[in-house]
């Protein structure tokens, strides 16, 4: 086992079909864009004057790529989604993560590794895995799943829409129920598509949007409340459409409900493989 940390101060237990037996998707899987975090103007103190600005730090490097300096912090849904995801595992989402891995082969980067769930499922034919995690709770617990995990691993902060790595440097690159909290899914899509290599593979694991035009109205309307009570999660994201958008062609894609929790009902999920031509 090799195990490397890095921390970079910038920036229902319904199966899928086996990926090599699943049909290229004819139903297209809308990618609600959010514009990025702006910095507010300082605004004057009790004396009149104005506030002194915190310094921003300088962004530092990795792979010669400049990382975000954006700050992600989610501290009590950290520690929800901790507890939460033992259930969803228990549930079948073990499965999907470990059929979501199965082929995958040389350098990954993995965007919003949360904490770490994916790592134990990590096949041999992995050489490395660049995971990228902004939160830093969950980043330290994906940080000792590394220790654990046999596949060498490196675990650092950074942000979806400014990826660590040197354009076409991976050879997969893996999003796991992350496209639905990124603030702007189609700039990180784009990113991932700069960081993997012509004929490389996009690896995902998500939940969408209800097809049924009553269920996806609900899930709008839920979106009005719902990210800021789940650290950011969205629930009526398109991203089968906005991968093919981002310039990927999806190869295989299994479509299925799937329920997290006996509280919550089953929802769509889409786990496939996308090629970067």
């Amino acid at each position: 086992m090799a195990v490397r940390a890095s921390r970079l101060s910038a920036p229902s237990a319904v199966h899928p079909r086996p990926l090599s037996a699943t049909a290229k998707s004819s139903t297209p899987l809308s990618v609600t864009a959010r514009s990025r975090v702006r910095p507010t103007a300082a605004k004057n103190g009790p004396s009149g004057r104005p506030r002194k600005r915190a310094e921003r730090p300088h962004p530092q490097c990795y792979g010669g790529i400049v990382t975000s300096t954006q700050e992600v912090r989610h501290p009590v849904f950290a520690r929800f989604y901790k507890r939460f995801s033992v259930q969803a595992e228990a549930r079948g989402q073990s499965e999907h993560r470990r059929e979501l891995m199965r082929g995958a082969e040389g350098r990954v980067i993995e965007v919003g590794a949360g904490n770490g769930l994916n790592f134990a499922h990590y096949p041999e034919a992995v050489t490395e895995v660049v995971a990228v995690e902004p939160e830093s709770t969950l980043r330290a617990e994906a940080l000792r799943a590394a220790e654990r995990a046999t596949a060498q691993i490196r675990v650092v902060d950074g942000v979806a829409d400014s990826l660590p790595g040197e354009d076409r440097s991976f050879d997969v690159g893996v999003a796991s129920l992350v496209l639905c909290s990124v603030p702007d899914p189609g700039t990180a899509l784009s990113e991932l598509f700069r960081v993997i290599r012509p004929g490389g593979e996009l690896r995902f694991y998500e939940h969408v949007v209800a097809s049924r035009p009553d269920a996806a109205r609900l899930m709008r309307i839920g979106d009005t409340l719902w990210p800021r009570v789940s650290g950011g999660c969205h629930m009526s994201r398109d991203t089968g459409w906005g991968i093919e958008r981002a310039g990927f062609e999806i190869e295989s894609c299994g479509r299925f409900p799937f329920s997290p929790s006996k509280l919550m009902p089953a929802v769509p999920h889409v786990l496939g493989v996308a090629r970067r031509p």
